[in-house]
């Protein structure tokens, strides 16, 4: 090698005034050991690396240079062949390149509990799961819809179970829960899909408190009750994923959609203190905030019919996306920049929210208008809306 002097350091005297007997004692209590653990793992560091920080270390090609001064051979600078030897490394032998990370590999033979199965997002992540060789296990209120599902899947998936139940009902979810943990003992994902959405403001809801009671019954206590009668025998089991279908709303705190909102946050909010508390147990956790996905739940607004959605399908892989990454969160960069500006500038995250407000009437159904007309979408409200692509309005 024809390097003099090659060296990566950290000064370490930036920690001396620490006393040394400190430093030891504090880096090998169990909590800062596992969270070291945890940080080098998420990085893809191993631990045996920590011992080669600030280690003092020097190539020097004197020796090989002197053994070749009499022949022909000259060393090549390393600049000119260490890309390729890093490339052959990546490309054959580096460890993860023998991890299937294809969805297949990740799920195939998993048992999956998807709700809201029978149509939309959970219909479309169910079709792309069996094709990956998932065991299905599909729950909708709706069970003939279900077994139109169960015919579409056909021979892509090796089993496919299906079961009735109304989220909104605990007795429901409790009878679920059981028939479930019955059948199979315990499952490997659950998937918390079902969802009620109502789009209206709150000036036109001030006789409507049923409207939070109905989003609050299904998108949090029946996600709720489930997570919480299927997380033991996943702790049990030392593995589990719980995945809940949220929304880009509750990034961005859309207008209209309070009663929504408000229980997909809670939702999230839940899922992050049980994260914390389920970290060293093998079960993980994953909120994705969904850009508005063209579904029959956003159907009796005709006005998104003109607005730019993602597909069912583009959903799915989302989702896939959770399954194979386990991230805590996956959002759109639109919605992530809508959590940083409320974060940093909020007072101007709110009158932007405003101006959608204002541009974007209520819906007729909103409005509990009976006369069927659909207002026309004029190229302002276009404009605005492709600009804030996939954002509630």
């Amino acid at each position: 090698v024809h390097a003099p002097e090659m060296a990566m350091r950290i000064d370490a005297r930036m920690f001396a005034f620490i006393p040394s007997v400190i430093r030891k004692g504090i880096v090998n209590l169990p909590p800062v050991k596992r969270m070291i653990r945890h940080v080098l793992a998420d990085l893809g560091i191993p631990e045996d690396a920590l011992r080669f920080i600030n280690y003092p270390t020097k190539f020097d090609s004197t020796e090989t240079e002197k053994a070749l001064k009499r022949s022909k051979i000259k060393l090549p600078r390393i600049e000119s062949y260490a890309p390729k030897i890093w490339d052959y490394w990546e490309r054959n032998l580096d460890p993860d390149l023998f991890i299937d990370k294809s969805l297949k590999g990740t799920v195939a033979g998993k048992k999956i509990l998807i709700t809201g199965a029978s149509s939309g997002i959970g219909k479309a992540a169910a079709l792309s799961l069996a094709e990956a060789g998932a065991h299905l296990i599909l729950v909708a209120r709706t069970y003939e819809n279900l077994e139109e599902v169960k015919k579409e899947i056909g021979g892509k998936s090796s089993k496919v179970s299906l079961y009735s139940c109304d989220l909104a009902d605990m007795a429901s979810c409790e009878q679920l829960i059981e028939n479930v943990l019955n059948d199979f003992k315990t499952i490997d994902y659950l998937i918390n899909n079902a969802g009620r959405s109502i789009r209206r403001a709150v000036s036109a809801s001030y006789d409507r408190f049923h409207d939070y009671e109905r989003c609050m019954q299904l998108n949090y206590f029946g996600a709720l009750k489930l997570t919480l009668g299927l997380l033991p025998s996943m702790e049990a089991q030392r593995f589990g994923h719980v995945i809940n279908i949220s929304s880009i709303g509750v990034l961005t705190n859309a207008p209209r959609f309070s009663a929504y909102v408000a229980s997909k946050s809670a939702l999230e909010s839940f899922t992050a203190c049980a994260a914390a508390e389920f970290s060293d147990t093998g079960v993980h956790f994953t909120n994705i905030n969904m850009p508005l996905v063209r579904t029959p739940m956003i159907a009796p607004t005709k006005i998104y019919q003109y607005v730019p959605t993602i597909s069912p399908e583009e959903a799915a892989d989302m989702i896939a996306e959770a399954i194979i990454h386990r991230p805590k969160r996956i959002a759109t960069k639109l919605g992530l920049f809508a959590r940083v500006l409320h974060a940093v500038s909020p007072k101007l995250a709110e009158i932007i929210l405003n101006t959608g407000f204002r541009m974007f009437p209520d819906s007729e159904a909103a409005k509990h208008s009976k006369d069927g007309k659909q207002h026309e979408v004029s190229s302002e409200q276009m404009a605005f809306a492709y600009l804030m692509r996939g954002i509630h309005w």
